[in-house]
């Protein structure tokens, strides 16, 4: 009975040491009064400045959401861009709250970096792009080819997995900065370049002439893209994790940035609480109860910035594909607001 009670108080201890932590991010975000996102430097579609210096894309709109549920302004960001091989440790130390930026959530990530995943906001696979006039229609043809990729990144061990388990040589070229990779890629320094796939299909959009290069169909690997928070602060943690479901549960209710005064009116419980007309959910997140309202009017649903960024009024004209919702042939599932 006695090691019970020890153990008793040792559980509410450790419970009340994480409490007491549990608000630093998000009490340092309230203070400054804007979300510092950690993103790409350039992925047309995911994370690009415009000519005007505006950043746009769907890891964007996600940042403007975070923004929306904690200030009810999505103007109140700000973003730190960041090469594959710098994201981790910018959040690490501090010069970002949240990594908003086209990052696989794996084990290892989530174990030894002090870092945790918030979800997925878009289901990629890698894969591999050559110019067309190579004449190659598969991966399985490229034996002994030469593969630009960039560093730190899956891509690189993907890469040599691929390759080994299917008996093939191949020659990497490892440079830091995309642009670099790209650029290597289209004066020829490789045969071939390897990146998610929607990476690849933005790559191509800017390119002189898109229509010179293909996507071969093998997929390397499964990527789930998703944001990151440090780890030891729930409060923030549930932020970042719900404004993303809000927008995916969004879609699926129906509900857009055209109707959504409209659907205050709703008699659906599950739009009433997602919409803040059933008090208690922005309560129990720390916000304002309008929180997700606030990110449906001023950022739209998951729906409206896959089309608006990648999809079909974009120059990139992705198939939704995995990211339509669970109920429409794909996995895009948000979790019950309740």
């Amino acid at each position: 009975m006695k090691a019970l009670k020890i153990a008793a108080v040792g559980a509410a201890l450790l419970t009340a040491g994480s409490l007491a932590h549990a608000g630093a991010t998000f009490d340092a975000v309230k203070k400054k009064g804007f979300v510092q996102c950690i993103v790409n430097t350039g992925v047309a579609g995911f994370s690009a400045p415009d000519s005007q210096g505006n950043w746009t894309g769907l890891d964007i709109d996600l940042c403007r959401a975070i923004a929306a549920t904690m200030f009810g302004d999505s103007t109140k960001f700000k973003v730190t861009p960041t090469s594959a091989a710098q994201r981790f440790t910018a959040l690490q130390s501090g010069e970002g709250d949240v990594l908003t930026r086209n990052t696989t959530q794996t084990l290892t990530r989530d174990t030894t970096l002090g870092l945790l995943g918030a979800g997925v906001n878009f289901y990629d696979s890698q894969g591999i792009m050559v110019r067309k006039d190579l004449n190659v229609k598969s991966a399985k043809e490229l034996g002994g080819a030469t593969v630009c990729v960039q560093t730190g990144t899956t891509t690189e061990l993907n890469l040599a997995d691929w390759f080994r388990a299917n008996k093939l040589t191949f020659k990497p070229v490892v440079i830091e900065k995309q642009e670099e990779v790209v650029g290597a890629f289209v004066s020829g320094r490789c045969d071939a370049f390897k990146s998610d796939k929607s990476q690849m299909a933005s790559v191509r959009s800017t390119l002189e002439k898109p229509e010179n290069y293909v996507i071969l169909p093998e997929d390397f690997s499964k990527e789930p893209l998703g944001p990151m928070t440090r780890q030891g602060d729930e409060a923030w943690f549930n932020v970042v994790r719900w404004s993303l479901f809000a927008m995916i549960n969004a879609e699926e209710l129906g509900v857009t940035s055209k109707n959504v005064d409209e659907m205050l009116k709703s008699s659906d419980p599950n739009i009433q609480r997602l919409l803040g007309v059933t008090p208690g959910m922005g309560k129990n997140l720390g916000v304002g109860e309008q929180w997700a309202y606030n990110i449906v009017k001023q950022v739209g649903n998951y729906g409206e910035s896959f089309q608006r960024n990648v999809g079909s009024g974009s120059a990139l004209k992705l198939e939704p594909g995995l990211n339509a919702q669970w109920n429409k042939g794909g996995i895009m599932y948000g979790w019950p607001i309740r």
